[in-house]
């Protein structure tokens, strides 16, 4: 009698304790449901490289899981299904090919970044041109002082000085003393009047210890102080004494 008692409450026990232990299960057991779409989005990863399609959202990303597809920065796709799985968002591109929403954008969203990215280059744009004005105003301004070996301005130059003082006074910037260290600083440019800008230094001899230097004011010309018979003067470019290299500090 004692044992049928015991019997039946063990089993009452386990009829409260399985219906519980069920329900703590069934959350796991759910599988992540893909939903339809139909939208647009723009890939946003870094500018000159890819984002991978894998073949499924479910299978661990590597070499067994590669399409061998992948989408450059910047390309508009068309979304036809979309899941969470494991707190990631994927969005279904085509048949065994998904990508990870968290490297898209909205075409709004791609269309405002891109307006802000332009905005903050033409700020950058305006801010080196008025720079340049200021290095090409000041380098012509110093046409038909006398050439002196040493000197640094305001009064007389040799050429290293004219490049150093015009810098110096039109943008407060240093940029040392000499052609041999002038010529480390900035970065190099060709020297052609298609890539050249106002306000580059232009090197004549060596490339890695110059013996001259003068300042492109645009135009095919530059200006420089050129020998103690002729001052600053301003010069068109000529191969017969072109410049072996040219460095750009703006």
């Amino acid at each position: 009698m004692k044992f049928k008692s015991l019997l039946v409450k063990v089993l009452m026990v386990l009829a409260l304790v399985a219906p519980v232990a069920a329900s703590a299960q069934a959350p796991a057991a759910q599988a992540a449901t893909v939903k339809a779409v139909n939208k647009q989005v723009v890939v946003n990863y870094v500018s000159g490289y890819s984002v991978k399609a894998w073949k499924n959202y479910k299978v661990k990303l590597g070499a067994a899981n590669d399409t061998g597809i992948s989408f450059k920065h910047g390309t508009t796709l068309t979304v036809v299904g979309e899941v969470k799985y494991k707190k990631q968002t994927w969005y279904k591109i085509a048949d065994n090919e998904w990508i990870l929403a968290s490297y898209t954008l909205s075409p709004k969203a791609w269309a405002k970044k891109a307006a802000k990215k332009a905005a903050a280059a033409k700020k950058v744009s305006k801010s080196k041109q008025t720079k340049q004005i200021k290095v090409v105003a000041l380098a012509k301004a110093q046409v038909g002082k006398p050439y002196v070996w040493g000197a640094t301005g305001p009064y007389s130059f040799d050429c290293s000085g004219l490049t150093s003082y015009v810098y110096s006074r039109a943008l407060g910037k240093y940029i040392t003393r000499t052609t041999y260290t002038q010529v480390h600083q900035g970065k190099t440019v060709a020297v052609s009047t298609a890539t050249l800008k106002k306000g580059d230094l232009l090197f004549w001899g060596s490339k890695s210890s110059p013996y001259h230097v003068g300042i492109y004011v645009g135009g095919g010309k530059f200006v420089h102080a050129a020998t103690p018979s002729q001052g600053v003067i301003k010069q068109s470019l000529s191969y017969y004494f072109w410049p072996s290299t040219a460095k750009r500090l703006i």
